[in-house]
């Protein structure tokens, strides 16, 4: 029983010790950024206390703080809460458009990579439309689709995401490595198996990287969309709202719900990017 529990011992200690080591490691990595922004918030609370700033200027993050926490409250206890309900609408806006957005940036950047005459032909149309300001586009689609269906904040988000992962993704499908093609070529492949196996494999870190862009672009643009006018319980009509009543504590919780769903989102796509790319290089020493 002694040596079957020296076993068991030493057969613990080898595993716990690499996990422990890899917990070490990662908490020096985020260590820096932590110290930052806790730095960040002490400053912020000294300057707001000393210089004796307006909460309508600039709010403590004690003050913050607690709203954030008034409100948490009443959705735990009450089962609702303004904020939350905001939240969620503003997130289902920005889900959405990000869907409908990426998804037609994928397919379009499939057909344009296939025959690469029509990607000639549409990449400077492309780029010349993302540098046009999507926001102006609020009040036309708000015409459209009515000024509180969340189509009309989706397709503000999927305008903003489409053009990003549409030009990455024909990156990724056209810059292939010539020899590969080339082997791939001599086997008689068809373009569908050379698409299947050698494009789309190649195309996936380009287009997780516009995805993760996309992500944070998508509640930025359903949070600015809804400044033109939506239901109350959105995100930017709340911010809107209780800042016109001088309520800026409640605006900034507005303002950190949606840092939470961008956060959030972000780190979504890229669990998804880990699970469908573990053979990536910047995924091989579990970074």
């Amino acid at each position: 029983m002694a040596e079957i529990s020296q076993i068991v011992e030493s057969a613990y200690e080898e595993t716990a010790q690499p996990r422990l080591r890899r917990l070490r490691e990662r908490f020096l990595y985020y260590l820096p950024a932590i110290l930052v922004a806790v730095s960040v918030l002490v400053v912020w609370e000294l300057v707001v206390r000393v210089f004796n700033i307006q909460q309508f200027l600039l709010p403590r993050p004690s003050a913050i703080l607690d709203a954030f926490l008034a409100e948490t409250q009443l959705f735990v206890t009450r089962g609702g809460s303004i904020l939350f309900e905001a939240a969620g609408a503003t997130l289902w806006s920005a889900v959405g458009g990000f869907a409908i957005g990426g998804g037609a940036g994928i397919l379009i950047a499939l057909v344009t990579a296939r025959w690469t005459i029509i990607s000639q032909a549409l990449m400077p149309f492309a780029i010349a439309a993302n540098s046009v300001p999507i926001i102006a586009f609020a009040p036309i689609t708000n015409n459209w689709f009515g000024l509180t269906n969340p189509a009309s904040k989706m397709a503000i988000v999927a305008i903003i995401v489409f053009f990003p992962v549409m030009i990455n993704t024909v990156r990724g499908l056209t810059l292939v490595e010539p020899r590969q093609l080339e082997l791939m070529q001599s086997y008689a492949a068809s373009p569908f198996k050379i698409l299947r196996a050698l494009r789309i494999p190649n195309a996936l870190p380009y287009i997780f990287s516009a995805l993760r862009v996309a992500s944070a672009l998508s509640v930025i643009g359903a949070v600015v969309a809804e400044f033109f006018g939506g239901p109350r319980a959105t995100l930017g009509v709340f911010i809107t709202q209780v800042a016109s009543s001088f309520d800026f504590a409640r605006a900034w919780t507005g303002i950190i719900m949606a840092s939470l769903i961008g956060i959030g989102f972000y780190l979504l796509v890229l669990f998804v990017e880990r699970r469908l790319m573990p053979w990536h290089v910047s995924f091989r020493d579990g970074g």
